[in-house]
């Protein structure tokens, strides 16, 4: 029998006397009856504390805040607000933070495949710099600058040849990445060469980024070694060594905070005599854990000598990461925390897939059945970003909790949203 590591729930999260969570001092089970399932649950002390963590670390303005992990207009208020800058990596993602009223010049334009309108969108409202990840995107910008757009700042994409530990599909720095130019091939000197050289572009600093959740910090060290080694002779004013610092997400994962994360970087980079602007990107790690989705049971089957499926009223469309990846998760019941977890279950949405799973063997309470309520902590990043209408489901709601006060900040979608952009 395991009880829930409470370490995974959100900052303000407590317990009731009669067993229930409640997170910003509001009861989940009443959130959900409000707000309907599923349902992500954001503490919003939680990501301010983040934020000012990062901003602690590495410095106002050198905490870049990824928002593919987590975006909404209240989002990029926040971290704004917090004192970090943004990272977007689309025409999308900057839509949306300059109508939040994060000014342009507070966002950085990542991606490795900008479009020319995303670059003409960026060049026009005049973003901080773009990172710049190819020759074809130094042609795309040398053509805007023959239209007359501005001529923006920019620092490239370095690929440093640095393996992070963590999935493939999340793994950036080695040599075989769609990302950035080839520190090993040299064709990341070729580039700083060629941007010198153009009037199209101001070169102001170079850029790597390893991967996403790595848990080991000597990989930073190394990709921070290894950069530095690269830009230090180049006394160009930014040096951004990218996010991925890993959370933990299931009982018995460790990972290092910010504020050790920030250590090791910076005095990787001391070590090496860097004299630039050390930045950094983080996005899972200011929100990850700040979240929990909360869901209601449908279908309890119980397979004898198999196993036993529980099914919930969400699925791989709010939450594909354990499909993409084989990412872990705990489940548990949120009116009754601190019950002994001594079943075994798979956690499965509704989606008609087998490969539908929320957990692949959890451990729950006893005595699930339709109805009830089952949440999962940690859920905070690459949720509701990466959610989609799969089966035409509506997707979730995001509710901002804080001193007692719900906000919702991102309502459910409804069956007259999937028809907006359908023609007769």
């Amino acid at each position: 029998m395991t009880s829930l590591p409470l370490h995974l729930l959100p900052a303000t999260s407590t317990v009731d006397d009669d067993g229930v969570l409640c997170v910003g001092g509001l009861r989940v089970p009443d959130l959900a009856a409000t707000f309907g399932t599923p349902l992500f649950v954001y503490d919003e002390v939680h990501l301010r504390r983040r934020c000012r963590e990062a901003v602690d670390a590495f410095g106002h303005q050198r905490a870049v805040y990824a928002t593919k992990a987590f975006l909404c207009k209240a989002m990029a208020r926040l971290a704004y607000e917090e004192g970090m800058l943004l990272d977007v990596a689309s025409g999308g993602e900057m839509h949306v933070a300059l109508a939040a009223g994060v000014p342009a010049d507070a966002l950085t334009l990542h991606g490795n495949n900008k479009s020319l309108d995303e670059l003409r969108m960026a060049l026009h409202e005049g973003v901080r710099y773009v990172v710049v990840d190819s020759d074809e995107e130094l042609d795309r910008l040398e053509m805007l600058h023959r239209e007359g757009l501005p001529v923006p700042r920019v620092v490239l994409r370095v690929t440093p040849g640095v393996h992070a530990h963590t999935h493939e599909y999340i793994s950036t720095g080695q040599d075989d990445s769609k990302f950035g130019f080839n520190l090993a091939n040299g064709a990341a000197a070729a580039a700083v060469d060629r941007a010198r050289r153009s009037s199209a572009v101001e070169l102001v600093g170079v850029h790597s980024h390893i991967g996403s959740n790595v848990f080991a910090v000597d990989s930073f060290a190394r990709a921070a070694e290894v950069m530095a080694r690269f830009a230090e002779p180049l006394e160009l004013p930014e040096l951004v060594l990218g996010g991925g610092l890993g959370v933990p997400y299931v009982g018995g994962e460790e990972a290092p905070t910010l504020t050790e994360w920030g250590r090791v970087v910076l005095d990787a980079c001391r070590s090496m005599g860097v004299t630039a602007r050390v930045s950094v990107e983080p996005g899972r790690s200011i929100v990850a854990a700040a979240a929990i989705t909360v869901y209601t049971v449908g279908v309890v089957k119980h397979l004898p000598g198999v196993r036993t499926y529980v099914a919930v009223d969400g699925g791989m469309s709010d939450n594909p990461r354990p499909v993409l990846y084989g990412s872990g998760y705990e489940a548990f019941a949120p009116d009754r925390v601190l019950d002994p977890r001594a079943g075994r279950a798979r956690v499965v949405g509704k989606h008609c897939e087998s490969g539908d799973v929320l957990v692949f063997d959890a451990a729950v309470p006893d005595g699930l059945r339709a109805g009830d309520l089952l949440a999962t902590p940690v859920t905070g990043a690459y949720g509701h970003s990466m959610a989609s209408n799969y089966n035409k489901l509506t997707r979730p709601p995001v509710v901002f909790v804080r001193d007692g006060d719900a906000r919702l900040v991102v309502r459910r979608e409804n069956y007259e949203d999937l028809l907006r952009c359908d023609l007769d």
